[in-house]
């Protein structure tokens, strides 16, 4: 099932395809040096189980009209902190696949809408104890609705800058996302919003 975000609502919907590791075969994804470039390739387990092997991502921000931003729960079945708040879109790049295509991949499996304008926001190294990840984040405007799916999200919803800090260092987001937010703080400083 999919849930449907609307500025007013969720509701069920039926879900887009989804291309992930539901359908019983192990993704594959590029493994590239510090410098973005594709070295050899690896399945998404020895990615998620060592992190020497860097592995692609892309995070799509969605701002809305009035400058709020917009957050998923992760799934409480994702391999990787089920259960807490993220970045609006991410996911992986599946093999051979550009940033920019795999963000509206991604926006469209996740949140159900094809991006209008899909701009670059930043570029950064993410190194947990499990994993790395070479992230290209970019960044669009919509107000919704969406329609949010279930196999990858818990919930989702418009979140002000100034609710996000009140929640930080509470345990209620990723710490990929807490470390993210300054990056996010400048970008929405660098659009024009008010914060």
């Amino acid at each position: 099932m999919k849930k449907g975000y609307d500025p007013g609502s969720l509701a069920r919907a039926r879900p887009l395809a989804y291309t992930g590791t539901m359908s019983g075969q192990e993704e594959w994804f590029d493994v590239v040096d510090l410098e973005g470039r594709v070295v050899s390739k690896a399945t998404r387990s020895e990615c998620h189980g060592n992190p020497t092997l860097i592995h692609q991502a892309v995070h799509v921000l969605v701002f809305n009209h009035a400058g709020a931003l917009f957050l998923q729960q992760r799934s409480p079945r994702k391999d990787i902190q089920p259960g807490k708040w993220d970045t609006s879109v991410g996911g992986h790049l599946a093999l051979g696949e550009a940033p920019r295509e795999a963000a509206i991949r991604e926006m469209t499996e996740e949140l159900g809408v094809v991006p209008g304008d899909l701009y670059p926001a930043y570029r950064y190294l993410w190194k947990s104890p499990v994993e790395t990840e070479w992230i290209v984040a970019f960044h669009t405007r919509h107000d919704g609705p969406f329609q949010l799916q279930e196999e990858e999200l818990a919930d989702g919803r418009f979140w002000s800058l100034e609710e996000i800090e009140t929640q930080l260092n509470r345990d209620v987001f990723t710490p990929q996302f807490e470390q993210e937010f300054s990056r996010m703080k400048h970008l929405h400083h660098s659009l024009g919003f008010s914060s």
